[in-house]
Protein backbone atom coordinates (compact mmCIF):
# COMPACT_ATOMS: atom_id res chain seq x y z
CA UNK A 1 0.00 0.00 0.00
CA UNK A 2 0.84 4.03 -0.72
CA UNK A 3 2.28 5.77 1.74
CA UNK A 4 2.04 9.81 2.31
CA UNK A 5 5.60 11.28 1.71
CA UNK A 6 7.53 12.38 4.62
CA UNK A 7 8.98 15.22 3.36
CA UNK A 8 7.08 18.47 2.07
CA UNK A 9 5.20 18.12 -1.19
CA UNK A 10 7.88 19.02 -3.62
CA UNK A 11 6.89 21.64 -6.61
CA UNK A 12 8.63 19.70 -9.36
CA UNK A 13 6.97 16.09 -8.69
CA UNK A 14 3.92 14.88 -9.70
CA UNK A 15 0.82 15.89 -7.90
CA UNK A 16 -1.29 13.65 -9.16
CA UNK A 17 -0.92 10.16 -7.47
CA UNK A 18 0.08 7.50 -10.23
CA UNK A 19 0.09 4.80 -8.71
CA UNK A 20 -2.14 1.64 -9.25
CA UNK A 21 -5.29 1.34 -7.04
CA UNK A 22 -4.83 -1.62 -4.64
CA UNK A 23 -7.30 -3.67 -2.37
CA UNK A 24 -10.20 -5.36 -5.06
CA UNK A 25 -10.75 -9.16 -5.31
CA UNK A 26 -9.19 -9.05 -8.77
CA UNK A 27 -5.66 -8.69 -9.81
CA UNK A 28 -5.06 -5.79 -11.49
CA UNK A 29 -5.27 -6.17 -15.29
CA UNK A 30 -2.07 -6.19 -17.94
CA UNK A 31 -3.02 -3.38 -19.76
CA UNK A 32 -3.58 -2.47 -23.56
CA UNK A 33 -0.38 -0.08 -23.62
CA UNK A 34 1.62 -2.55 -21.78
CA UNK A 35 0.91 -5.49 -24.16
CA UNK A 36 2.17 -2.83 -26.71
CA UNK A 37 5.52 -1.87 -25.17
CA UNK A 38 6.24 -5.71 -25.26
CA UNK A 39 5.84 -6.02 -29.32
CA UNK A 40 9.40 -4.50 -28.56
CA UNK A 41 10.77 -7.49 -26.85
CA UNK A 42 9.50 -9.49 -29.65
CA UNK A 43 12.11 -7.77 -31.93
CA UNK A 44 14.86 -7.89 -29.08
CA UNK A 45 14.54 -11.76 -28.81
CA UNK A 46 14.35 -12.53 -32.80
CA UNK A 47 17.63 -10.30 -32.81
CA UNK A 48 19.30 -12.50 -30.24
CA UNK A 49 18.37 -15.66 -31.21
CA UNK A 50 19.42 -14.69 -35.11
CA UNK A 51 22.52 -13.42 -32.98
CA UNK A 52 23.71 -16.51 -31.51
CA UNK A 53 22.88 -18.27 -34.44
CA UNK A 54 25.11 -16.26 -36.39
CA UNK A 55 28.52 -16.13 -33.82
CA UNK A 56 27.14 -20.00 -32.77
CA UNK A 57 31.19 -19.88 -30.14
CA UNK A 58 32.12 -19.71 -26.87
CA UNK A 59 32.68 -15.92 -27.36
CA UNK A 60 29.25 -15.63 -29.43
CA UNK A 61 27.50 -17.72 -26.44
CA UNK A 62 28.74 -15.05 -23.53
CA UNK A 63 28.24 -11.87 -25.94
CA UNK A 64 24.66 -12.88 -26.15
CA UNK A 65 24.61 -14.21 -22.38
CA UNK A 66 25.79 -10.46 -21.55
CA UNK A 67 23.07 -8.22 -24.21
CA UNK A 68 20.39 -11.00 -23.40
CA UNK A 69 20.80 -10.07 -19.85
CA UNK A 70 20.48 -6.52 -20.96
CA UNK A 71 17.50 -7.15 -22.48
CA UNK A 72 15.90 -8.85 -19.99
CA UNK A 73 16.48 -5.99 -17.37
CA UNK A 74 15.23 -3.64 -19.53
CA UNK A 75 11.92 -5.63 -19.91
CA UNK A 76 11.48 -7.02 -16.18
CA UNK A 77 12.32 -3.83 -14.51
CA UNK A 78 9.24 -1.99 -16.63
CA UNK A 79 7.19 -4.63 -15.44
CA UNK A 80 8.16 -3.94 -11.82
CA UNK A 81 7.26 -0.23 -12.67
CA UNK A 82 3.83 -0.78 -14.50
CA UNK A 83 3.15 -3.01 -11.22
CA UNK A 84 3.27 -0.09 -9.09
CA UNK A 85 2.05 2.57 -11.38
CA UNK A 86 -1.01 2.95 -13.92
CA UNK A 87 -0.49 2.94 -17.24
CA UNK A 88 -4.08 4.22 -17.40
CA UNK A 89 -2.22 7.25 -16.34
CA UNK A 90 -1.63 9.50 -19.77
CA UNK A 91 2.34 10.50 -18.08
CA UNK A 92 3.06 6.47 -17.71
CA UNK A 93 2.13 5.68 -21.15
CA UNK A 94 4.22 8.49 -22.34
CA UNK A 95 6.79 7.11 -20.29
CA UNK A 96 6.43 3.78 -21.54
CA UNK A 97 6.47 4.79 -25.48
CA UNK A 98 9.90 6.85 -24.91
CA UNK A 99 10.78 3.16 -23.48
CA UNK A 100 9.57 1.63 -26.84
CA UNK A 101 11.71 4.06 -28.68
CA UNK A 102 14.74 3.31 -26.79
CA UNK A 103 14.16 -0.29 -26.26
CA UNK A 104 13.58 -0.26 -30.99
CA UNK A 105 17.15 1.54 -30.98
CA UNK A 106 18.50 -1.07 -28.44
CA UNK A 107 17.07 -4.45 -30.09
CA UNK A 108 18.22 -2.25 -33.91
CA UNK A 109 21.87 -2.39 -32.45
CA UNK A 110 21.95 -5.77 -31.15
CA UNK A 111 23.75 -7.27 -34.11
CA UNK A 112 26.36 -4.92 -34.41
CA UNK A 113 26.53 -4.54 -30.76
CA UNK A 114 30.07 -5.73 -29.93
CA UNK A 115 31.40 -3.69 -33.48
CA UNK A 116 30.12 -0.32 -34.80
CA UNK A 117 26.84 0.56 -33.32
CA UNK A 118 28.32 -0.48 -29.62
CA UNK A 119 27.35 3.08 -28.56
CA UNK A 120 23.84 3.31 -29.87
CA UNK A 121 23.11 0.32 -27.30
CA UNK A 122 25.18 1.52 -24.75
CA UNK A 123 23.23 5.02 -24.46
CA UNK A 124 19.28 3.36 -25.48
CA UNK A 125 20.13 0.59 -22.56
CA UNK A 126 21.46 3.61 -20.36
CA UNK A 127 18.41 5.85 -21.03
CA UNK A 128 15.88 3.08 -20.26
CA UNK A 129 17.22 2.12 -17.03
CA UNK A 130 18.27 5.91 -15.91
CA UNK A 131 15.71 7.41 -17.37
CA UNK A 132 12.78 4.97 -16.36
CA UNK A 133 14.19 5.26 -12.54
CA UNK A 134 13.95 9.20 -12.78
CA UNK A 135 10.11 8.99 -13.91
CA UNK A 136 9.56 6.71 -10.60
CA UNK A 137 11.51 9.42 -8.54
CA UNK A 138 9.02 11.94 -10.01
CA UNK A 139 5.70 9.91 -9.87
CA UNK A 140 6.90 8.72 -6.10
CA UNK A 141 7.88 11.71 -4.49
CA UNK A 142 4.99 13.49 -2.96
CA UNK A 143 3.00 10.22 -2.59
CA UNK A 144 5.33 6.95 -1.84
CA UNK A 145 7.81 7.65 0.77
CA UNK A 146 9.37 3.84 1.43
CA UNK A 147 9.26 3.45 -2.53
CA UNK A 148 10.80 6.73 -3.38
CA UNK A 149 13.44 5.99 -1.05
CA UNK A 150 14.18 2.30 -2.79
CA UNK A 151 14.33 4.14 -5.93
CA UNK A 152 16.87 6.04 -4.73
CA UNK A 153 18.96 3.54 -3.96
CA UNK A 154 18.01 1.70 -7.46
CA UNK A 155 19.00 4.78 -9.50
CA UNK A 156 22.19 5.01 -7.84
CA UNK A 157 23.24 1.19 -8.56
CA UNK A 158 21.82 1.93 -12.21
CA UNK A 159 23.61 5.31 -12.72
CA UNK A 160 27.19 2.80 -11.94
CA UNK A 161 25.82 0.39 -14.56
CA UNK A 162 25.13 2.72 -17.30
CA UNK A 163 28.74 4.33 -16.82
CA UNK A 164 30.24 1.10 -17.35
CA UNK A 165 27.97 0.38 -20.43
CA UNK A 166 28.95 3.62 -22.37
CA UNK A 167 32.54 3.31 -20.81
CA UNK A 168 32.55 -0.02 -22.57
CA UNK A 169 31.01 1.73 -25.88
CA UNK A 170 34.08 3.30 -26.06
CA UNK A 171 36.35 0.38 -25.88
CA UNK A 172 37.36 -2.13 -28.14
CA UNK A 173 37.48 -5.74 -28.07
CA UNK A 174 37.95 -7.55 -25.17
CA UNK A 175 38.36 -5.34 -22.62
CA UNK A 176 34.55 -3.94 -24.34
CA UNK A 177 33.31 -7.59 -23.12
CA UNK A 178 34.57 -7.55 -19.87
CA UNK A 179 33.36 -3.84 -19.18
CA UNK A 180 29.87 -4.50 -19.97
CA UNK A 181 29.94 -8.27 -18.49
CA UNK A 182 30.62 -6.34 -14.99
CA UNK A 183 27.93 -3.66 -15.87
CA UNK A 184 25.38 -6.65 -16.21
CA UNK A 185 26.68 -8.76 -13.52
CA UNK A 186 26.51 -5.05 -11.19
CA UNK A 187 22.69 -4.88 -12.29
CA UNK A 188 22.33 -8.84 -11.81
CA UNK A 189 23.09 -8.81 -8.10
CA UNK A 190 21.58 -5.20 -6.85
CA UNK A 191 18.22 -6.71 -6.40
CA UNK A 192 19.86 -9.84 -4.26
CA UNK A 193 21.75 -6.92 -2.73
CA UNK A 194 18.99 -5.08 -2.00
CA UNK A 195 20.00 -1.85 -3.83
CA UNK A 196 22.36 -1.01 -0.63
CA UNK A 197 23.98 2.11 -0.41
CA UNK A 198 25.81 3.41 2.58
CA UNK A 199 23.58 5.65 5.05
CA UNK A 200 20.39 4.66 2.95
CA UNK A 201 21.11 0.69 3.81
CA UNK A 202 19.39 -1.81 1.82
CA UNK A 203 15.64 -1.81 0.51
CA UNK A 204 13.57 -4.96 1.88
CA UNK A 205 11.58 -7.37 0.06
CA UNK A 206 8.96 -6.44 2.53
CA UNK A 207 9.15 -3.13 1.25
CA UNK A 208 7.86 -3.94 -2.43
CA UNK A 209 4.21 -3.57 -2.34
CA UNK A 210 3.58 -5.94 -5.25
CA UNK A 211 0.67 -6.76 -6.63
CA UNK A 212 1.14 -10.41 -7.66
CA UNK A 213 -1.15 -11.64 -10.09
CA UNK A 214 -0.25 -8.59 -12.21
CA UNK A 215 3.72 -9.76 -12.23
CA UNK A 216 2.66 -13.22 -12.72
CA UNK A 217 0.87 -12.61 -15.67
CA UNK A 218 3.50 -10.26 -16.82
CA UNK A 219 5.92 -12.78 -17.08
CA UNK A 220 3.63 -15.57 -18.35
CA UNK A 221 3.04 -13.02 -21.09
CA UNK A 222 6.90 -12.51 -21.79
CA UNK A 223 7.08 -15.90 -21.81
CA UNK A 224 4.36 -16.57 -24.82
CA UNK A 225 6.69 -13.62 -26.18
CA UNK A 226 10.03 -15.91 -26.26
CA UNK A 227 7.41 -19.08 -27.32
CA UNK A 228 5.87 -16.86 -30.34
CA UNK A 229 9.16 -15.54 -31.54
CA UNK A 230 10.64 -18.85 -31.85
CA UNK A 231 7.44 -20.32 -33.72
CA UNK A 232 7.95 -17.32 -36.08
CA UNK A 233 11.50 -18.17 -36.81
CA UNK A 234 10.83 -21.99 -37.49
CA UNK A 235 8.20 -20.77 -39.84
CA UNK A 236 9.76 -18.39 -41.86
CA UNK A 237 12.87 -20.90 -42.12
CA UNK A 238 10.78 -23.26 -43.12
CA UNK A 239 9.02 -20.72 -45.45
CA UNK A 240 12.38 -20.58 -47.29
CA UNK A 241 13.09 -24.18 -47.68
CA UNK A 242 12.23 -27.13 -50.19
CA UNK A 243 9.52 -29.30 -48.42
CA UNK A 244 11.53 -32.37 -48.51
CA UNK A 245 10.38 -35.21 -45.68
CA UNK A 246 13.23 -33.87 -43.79
CA UNK A 247 12.45 -30.21 -43.69
CA UNK A 248 8.88 -31.26 -43.10
CA UNK A 249 10.04 -33.98 -40.15
CA UNK A 250 12.24 -31.18 -38.67
CA UNK A 251 9.16 -28.34 -38.83
CA UNK A 252 6.96 -30.71 -37.27
CA UNK A 253 9.48 -31.65 -34.22
CA UNK A 254 9.81 -27.84 -33.53
CA UNK A 255 7.08 -27.12 -33.90
CA UNK A 256 6.20 -29.96 -31.02
CA UNK A 257 8.66 -28.97 -29.05
CA UNK A 258 7.25 -25.32 -28.65
CA UNK A 259 3.92 -26.99 -27.86
CA UNK A 260 5.69 -29.57 -25.23
CA UNK A 261 7.08 -26.05 -23.81
CA UNK A 262 4.13 -24.30 -23.35
CA UNK A 263 2.23 -27.21 -21.95
CA UNK A 264 5.41 -27.11 -18.98
CA UNK A 265 5.42 -23.72 -18.35
CA UNK A 266 1.45 -23.13 -18.46
CA UNK A 267 -0.01 -26.23 -17.49
CA UNK A 268 0.84 -26.09 -14.03
CA UNK A 269 3.47 -23.72 -12.80
CA UNK A 270 2.21 -20.68 -14.23
CA UNK A 271 -1.54 -20.99 -12.21
CA UNK A 272 0.10 -22.40 -9.22
CA UNK A 273 2.71 -19.37 -9.01
CA UNK A 274 0.00 -16.81 -9.67
CA UNK A 275 -1.84 -18.10 -6.20
CA UNK A 276 0.72 -18.11 -4.20
CA UNK A 277 2.43 -14.97 -4.97
CA UNK A 278 -1.27 -13.55 -4.37
CA UNK A 279 -1.44 -14.90 -1.26
CA UNK A 280 1.68 -14.46 0.52
CA UNK A 281 3.42 -12.51 3.44
CA UNK A 282 6.07 -11.22 1.13
CA UNK A 283 5.45 -10.74 -2.44
CA UNK A 284 8.21 -9.42 -2.95
CA UNK A 285 10.55 -11.79 -2.25
CA UNK A 286 8.62 -14.64 -4.77
CA UNK A 287 8.73 -11.99 -7.35
CA UNK A 288 12.29 -11.25 -7.52
CA UNK A 289 13.08 -14.86 -6.81
CA UNK A 290 10.95 -16.57 -9.58
CA UNK A 291 10.27 -13.65 -11.72
CA UNK A 292 12.96 -11.55 -11.84
CA UNK A 293 15.58 -14.34 -11.41
CA UNK A 294 14.22 -17.90 -12.47
CA UNK A 295 12.31 -16.68 -15.77
CA UNK A 296 15.86 -15.57 -16.83
CA UNK A 297 16.66 -19.67 -17.33
CA UNK A 298 13.55 -19.85 -19.06
CA UNK A 299 13.13 -17.11 -21.69
CA UNK A 300 17.12 -18.13 -22.39
CA UNK A 301 16.54 -21.89 -22.87
CA UNK A 302 13.49 -20.80 -25.17
CA UNK A 303 16.08 -18.94 -27.64
CA UNK A 304 18.90 -21.07 -28.02
CA UNK A 305 16.08 -24.18 -28.44
CA UNK A 306 15.05 -22.03 -31.10
CA UNK A 307 18.73 -21.71 -32.65
CA UNK A 308 18.64 -25.59 -31.68
CA UNK A 309 15.49 -25.75 -34.33
CA UNK A 310 16.95 -23.48 -37.26
CA UNK A 311 20.00 -25.22 -37.34
CA UNK A 312 18.11 -28.75 -37.57
CA UNK A 313 15.41 -27.25 -40.03
CA UNK A 314 18.58 -26.12 -42.95
CA UNK A 315 20.61 -29.23 -41.92
CA UNK A 316 18.14 -32.79 -40.81
CA UNK A 317 20.10 -34.93 -42.05
CA UNK A 318 23.93 -33.97 -41.52
CA UNK A 319 26.12 -34.95 -38.36
CA UNK A 320 26.13 -33.44 -35.10
CA UNK A 321 29.42 -31.18 -33.96
CA UNK A 322 29.87 -29.80 -30.83
CA UNK A 323 27.67 -26.38 -31.30
CA UNK A 324 24.97 -27.91 -33.20
CA UNK A 325 24.80 -30.53 -30.15
CA UNK A 326 25.11 -28.03 -26.97
CA UNK A 327 22.14 -25.94 -28.43
CA UNK A 328 19.56 -29.22 -29.27
CA UNK A 329 20.59 -30.02 -25.81
CA UNK A 330 21.20 -27.05 -23.66
CA UNK A 331 18.02 -25.38 -24.85
CA UNK A 332 15.27 -27.65 -23.21
CA UNK A 333 17.72 -28.22 -20.50
CA UNK A 334 17.97 -24.72 -19.88
CA UNK A 335 14.44 -24.66 -19.83
CA UNK A 336 13.61 -27.43 -17.65
CA UNK A 337 16.07 -26.83 -15.12
CA UNK A 338 13.99 -22.89 -14.90
CA UNK A 339 11.04 -24.34 -14.63
CA UNK A 340 12.01 -26.73 -12.65
CA UNK A 341 13.38 -23.98 -9.82
CA UNK A 342 10.45 -21.66 -10.65
CA UNK A 343 7.85 -24.68 -9.76
CA UNK A 344 10.00 -25.63 -6.59
CA UNK A 345 8.79 -22.31 -5.13
CA UNK A 346 5.11 -23.40 -4.84
CA UNK A 347 5.66 -26.98 -3.92
CA UNK A 348 7.40 -29.16 -1.49
CA UNK A 349 9.72 -30.52 -3.59
CA UNK A 350 11.32 -30.41 -6.85
CA UNK A 351 9.29 -31.64 -9.60
CA UNK A 352 10.54 -35.84 -10.08
CA UNK A 353 9.30 -35.59 -13.73
CA UNK A 354 11.88 -32.68 -14.41
CA UNK A 355 14.55 -33.91 -12.66
CA UNK A 356 14.05 -37.28 -14.92
CA UNK A 357 13.69 -35.34 -17.93
CA UNK A 358 17.23 -33.61 -16.85
CA UNK A 359 18.73 -37.04 -16.73
CA UNK A 360 17.13 -38.19 -19.88
CA UNK A 361 18.69 -35.05 -21.78
CA UNK A 362 21.88 -36.02 -19.95
CA UNK A 363 22.10 -39.46 -21.30
CA UNK A 364 21.48 -38.27 -24.99
CA UNK A 365 24.74 -36.22 -24.88
CA UNK A 366 26.98 -39.46 -25.86
CA UNK A 367 24.15 -40.69 -28.34
CA UNK A 368 24.92 -36.86 -30.38
CA UNK A 369 28.39 -37.82 -31.81
CA UNK A 370 26.26 -40.51 -34.16
CA UNK A 371 23.03 -38.92 -34.79
CA UNK A 372 21.75 -36.64 -36.99
CA UNK A 373 20.24 -33.04 -35.91
CA UNK A 374 17.01 -34.23 -36.83
CA UNK A 375 17.35 -37.32 -34.46
CA UNK A 376 19.04 -35.23 -32.00
CA UNK A 377 15.80 -32.84 -32.01
CA UNK A 378 13.64 -35.47 -31.87
CA UNK A 379 15.10 -36.78 -29.00
CA UNK A 380 14.97 -33.69 -27.05
CA UNK A 381 11.61 -33.13 -28.59
CA UNK A 382 10.56 -36.58 -27.20
CA UNK A 383 11.56 -35.51 -23.41
CA UNK A 384 9.51 -32.48 -23.22
CA UNK A 385 6.39 -34.11 -24.18
CA UNK A 386 7.65 -36.80 -21.39
CA UNK A 387 7.65 -34.21 -19.12
CA UNK A 388 4.27 -32.30 -20.16
CA UNK A 389 2.42 -35.62 -20.32
CA UNK A 390 3.82 -36.55 -16.84
CA UNK A 391 2.83 -33.36 -15.38
CA UNK A 392 -0.62 -33.46 -16.83
CA UNK A 393 -1.24 -37.01 -15.46
CA UNK A 394 -0.19 -35.97 -12.61
CA UNK A 395 -2.17 -32.98 -12.37
CA UNK A 396 -5.56 -34.93 -13.23
CA UNK A 397 -4.36 -37.42 -10.00
CA UNK A 398 -4.21 -34.86 -7.46
CA UNK A 399 -6.50 -32.95 -5.97
CA UNK A 400 -3.98 -29.91 -5.05
CA UNK A 401 -2.52 -30.10 -8.83
CA UNK A 402 1.19 -30.37 -7.55
CA UNK A 403 3.53 -31.86 -9.74
CA UNK A 404 5.42 -35.38 -9.11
Amino acid sequence: MATESRWPPHPLAARVNHLRARGGHEHSRVTYVELFYDLVFVFAITQLSHGLLAHLSPLGALQTAVLMLAVWWAWIDTAWITNWLDPERTAVRLMLFALMLAGLVLSASIPKAFEERALAFALSYAAMQVGRSLFMLWALRNHDAGNFRNFIRIILWQTIAALLWIAGAFAQGPLRLALWAVAVAFETSAPVLGFWVPRLGRSATTDWTVEGGHMAERCGLFVIIALGESALVTGATFAGLSWTAEHIGAFLVAFAGSVAMWVIYFNIGAERASRLIASSDDPGRLARSGYTYLHILIVVGIIVAAVGDDLTLHHPSGRNDIKTAAVLIGGPALYLLGNMLFKRLSAPNLPLSHLVGLGMLALLIPAAAITTPLLLSSATTAVLIVVAAWESISLRNSPHGRAR
